[in-house]
């Protein structure tokens, strides 16, 4: 079985597959400060809920975003898995062989979040796509139908948003925004940021597509556009360009460039 860990800043996505097919998954807070002992207790409690024995793990790949922790995980592996994996642990990054090519001017700033999720979307679509993730940011990925990462564009995210609505004014409170507004004109001060939120994102979203797709494949009608990420169901009902939510985009990604890497 192969254990798929993706750390962002907020959250950490981690998924066990059993061949192809994702068996159990989990979405937990990132902590900083967690030791590799700590992960153990986690993720082995977690294993034994889902019916999961730590002894059937034969395969670790990471993406990270976080280096103090991408060095934790690691660490982690290689103490309770060393004997039982088919490769060394794997960390992605722009050295990666992970079948698409990076060409952007500083390969080494690039995500690995970013590659991995254009990793899963090229073997969706194998044509001119955009990843939109949302995470703590809002990214932006391009990949054109030759499977070149060409970049993209990065956005605060809703939830930091929302948080510096709350931080840097006297009387707007932090309000939650998954109940849809009835009208888009707010009548009261939560309404109107609940509109404010989805729609107003959902219009980044929409317009950032239309340039993005106009400069990566400008004699195309129409550019695949892939999300992901907490906030991506929340956001789909008020945009037009959205094609395909798929929320386990990253862990997919893993499987594939883990299964590139080590054939064992």
């Amino acid at each position: 079985m192969l254990f798929a860990i993706d750390v962002g800043n907020s959250h950490t996505v981690a998924g066990v597959f059993h061949n192809k097919d994702l068996v159990a998954h989990w979405r937990l807070k990132s902590d900083r400060d967690r030791t590799a002992d700590e992960l153990a207790i986690r993720y082995h409690g977690l294993f034994q809920m889902a019916g999961i024995s730590s002894e059937q793990i034969n395969g670790f790949i990471l993406s990270s975003v976080v280096p103090s922790l991408e060095t934790v995980w690691i660490g982690y592996a290689e103490k309770y898995y060393a004997e039982q994996l088919c490769c060394r642990p794997i960390a992605v990054s722009h050295l990666t062989d992970t079948g698409i090519t990076v060409r952007t001017k500083h390969p080494s700033e690039v995500g690995a979040d970013r590659i991995v999720n254009s990793v899963a979307a090229w073997e969706m679509f194998k044509d001119n796509l955009i990843v939109v993730d949302f995470g703590t940011a809002i990214t932006f990925d391009c990949v054109n139908h030759l499977g070149e990462y060409l970049g993209g564009t990065i956005h605060p995210g809703i939830g930091i948003s929302l948080d510096a609505l709350a931080g840097r004014t006297a009387k707007l409170p932090r309000v939650s925004i998954d109940c849809p507004p009835k009208r888009i004109i707010g009548t009261t001060t939560v309404s109107a940021i609940h509109s404010g939120m989805l729609y107003g994102f959902a219009g980044l979203v929409d317009r950032m597509v239309e340039l993005l797709s106009h400069e990566l494949a400008p004699e195309k009608n129409h550019v695949n556009i892939v999300a992901t990420g907490g906030m991506a169901g929340l956001i789909q009902p008020y945009t037009r360009t959205i094609d395909v939510i798929n929320p386990r985009l990253t862990l997919e990604g893993l499987q594939l460039i883990y299964a590139r890497n080590c054939s064992g």
